[in-house]
């Protein structure tokens, strides 16, 4: 019986711009008023259409404060305190402005804004300048500064109280939110200029938690999301220094920061109106030279949101267009490092990338280290029996193995499962040996497959749960050859034979091993997580004398190169699929050595033309 689709065929929406996958993500910036005194330094609140800037930097240190109307700025009441690099809170009518300083000398003054006059209240608890502060004039909260300062103070409109610190030394910082919801991030490290930093930090109104760091790293930038009803789950930063200046603007949504559209004119030292993701403004700063310059910030009231899967005609382009998860498109983030740095670890590769684990490894030397993920930070947890690195590995979270390997002594067969709390020893492979790789899906399914010791095998072995088997050896005997999959399905790609590096990819099936399509670069102690069917293979060891950061894609027929690793290494591991996974460790070139460096690949939404073949 024909379908009824097959008759009459379906409606396809028309759309006069391509979804986007948030509000923030449709708005732009666009040029406003100049200020009438070109300035670094100074602090902002407000929105894109009635805004404050007071305080600042010309070459000398000032009080003078300006007014916004969404067009032009006016010259009102300076601040009683002339000074530089506070911060503030509140709205163009209720505000305060706190800290800052003029060399060399830091203050802890607030100054009250009534709309007409300053007015000086209670002070900080202590001295700073170049902090984060966010919220409204009777509910603000400001945190990190320089000289090295972690505190974090909350105002209730009448005086400062200490409460929970940040967890480390942060300048230059920015952020927002409210004094009971808020997102500190970027800065730089002690002394100044040494560590620009990509971290980030949750305020849930009495702790502060790490989340995923912005993509890029920077100090000096400007946050909003001060107004009431913005919190953690909803913050802009924008600008800033790599130490270069930067137009580059970011949007948190309370799990991921993804860039948007970028500032007109890249800058540093700007005030930032105490805004939204979807109303903000910027003004001032440092160009090279000291800036006049506003940008408003605005972002659709109406927007198409995209989904995953739809199908829509774009009468603007007059294309059809669906929107997918377009691999080839995916990209590598930093991500918080492992607290262990290390390299030949085993990994829990079947786990999603919001959770999992790292295995053993060499520290050096070997170690029985074991840290999970947790989709922001990672945990020492139970240790391995046997310390060691280069085993094989399989599973999830909360059921793997680790297997074979070498130790401080001669190669293991030891095999060690992990039910969610502890690893318990249980049957040995029948062949002992190093650099071998595995795949699984939990401690009760898994697969060794290739290894050295010290001549490189083809063997294949299979775990049921309670014994090893060999099966169908592999077509070309290797070592520290990447893989991934499940039991009965796995790939194998690439891999050492001797001085060579190996390209060559195999299928198992569950009985036997097929060649299918080489890599395009042959290398060996890369990481690899997916299926048979879809794969992703990153960093490695080539034929040449440094680590490469090569990402390949497997769609089941041939492999492509995609986006680059931010950082080169071999000997890594990680888990997760081709649209979310985790790098973790390796080994960079001398004379860094291990490392704990941890990235993240994910896959956005992308709208496609659809093209006819």
């Amino acid at each position: 019986m024909a379908k009824y689709s097959d008759i009459k065929g379906f409606t396809v929406q028309t759309l006069s711009s391509d979804p986007v996958a948030s509000q923030a993500a449709g708005g732009s910036w666009s040029s406003g008023g100049d200020l009438n005194t070109a300035r670094s330094y100074l602090v902002g609140m407000g929105i894109s259409t009635a805004a404050l800037a007071a305080g600042g930097y010309t070459g000398s240190y000032t009080g003078k404060t300006e007014s916004y109307n969404g067009t032009s700025w006016t010259e009102t009441t300076d601040l009683n305190t002339t000074r530089a690099i506070g911060a503030g809170a509140g709205t163009y009518t209720a505000a305060i402005y706190f800290g800052g300083g003029t060399d060399p000398t830091n203050y802890d003054n607030t100054e009250s804004w009534n709309g007409s006059t300053w007015t000086e209240v209670n002070d900080l608890n202590e001295s700073k300048t170049s902090m984060m502060g966010g919220g409204t004039s009777t509910a603000a909260i400001c945190a990190g500064g320089s000289p090295n300062k972690v505190n974090t103070e909350i105002w209730d409109g009448t005086n400062w109280t200490e409460v929970n610190n940040i967890p480390s030394v942060l300048l230059a910082t920015t952020g927002g939110g409210s004094s009971t919801s808020a997102i500190i991030a970027t800065g730089q490290t002690n002394p100044p200029d040494s560590g620009v930093q990509s971290t980030a930090d949750s305020w849930d109104g009495t702790n502060w938690s790490e989340i995923s760091p912005v993509n890029t790293a920077r100090y000096q930038a400007s946050g909003t999301g001060f107004q009431p009803g913005s919190s953690n789950t909803d913050v802009m930063i924008f600008g800033g220094g790599t130490p270069s200046v930067t137009g580059v603007t970011e949007f948190w949504n309370g799990s991921s920061w993804t860039e948007i559209g970028d500032m007109s004119t890249a800058r540093g030292q700007q005030m930032a109106g105490n805004g939204t993701s979807n109303d903000a403004i910027a003004a001032g700063g440092n160009t090279g030279s000291y800036s006049a310059a506003t940008e408003e910030w605005t972002a659709p009231a109406t927007f198409t949101k995209q989904i995953e899967g739809q199908l829509y005609f774009n009468s603007t382009t007059n294309t059809f267009k669906e929107t997918i998860q377009d691999i080839p498109g995916g990209t590598w983030a930093s991500q918080t490092s492992m607290n262990t740095a290390r390299n030949q670890s085993g990994s829990s590769e079947a786990s999603p990338s919001s959770q999992g684990l790292i295995v053993g490894g060499n520290a050096p030397p070997e170690s029985a280290l074991v840290e999970a993920w947790n989709g922001s930070a990672w945990t020492e947890t139970a240790d391995l029996n046997v310390a060691r690195r280069d085993g094989g590995s399989g599973g999830v979270y909360t059921s793997m193995g680790y297997f074979g390997g070498t130790g401080p002594g001669p190669d293991v067969a030891s095999n060690e499962l992990w039910d969610g709390s502890s690893w318990t020893e249980s049957g040995d492979l029948n062949d002992g040996r190093q650099a071998v790789r595995g795949s699984g899906s939990s401690s009760t399914s898994l697969l060794c497959f290739g290894g050295g010791d010290p001549s490189v095998r083809d063997i294949t072995e299979q775990w049921d749960g309670s014994s090893w088997t060999e099966v169908n050896d592999m077509n070309t005997a290797r070592e520290a050859n990447p893989g991934s999959g499940s039991v009965p399905t796995t790939i194998c790609a690439g891999g050492l034979a001797g001085p060579s590096a190996k390209s060559e990819t195999e299928l198992f099936d569950g009985t036997s091993w097929t060649e299918v399509s080489n890599l395009n670069e042959g290398r060996w102690g890369g990481g690899c997580v997916g299926t048979s069917a879809k794969a992703l293979m990153f960093g490695g060891d080539p034929p040449s004398p440094t680590y490469t950061a090569k990402t390949e894609f497997w769609n089941g027929t041939s492999w492509t190169e995609v986006g680059d690793l931010g950082t080169s290494r071999g000997w890594t591991n990680g888990f997760g699929t081709t649209l979310s996974a985790i790098a973790a460790g390796g080994y960079v070139n001398p004379p860094a050595g291990q490392t704990a460096v941890t990235e993240e690949w994910s896959v956005d939404l992308s709208n496609k033309t659809i093209t006819a073949s």
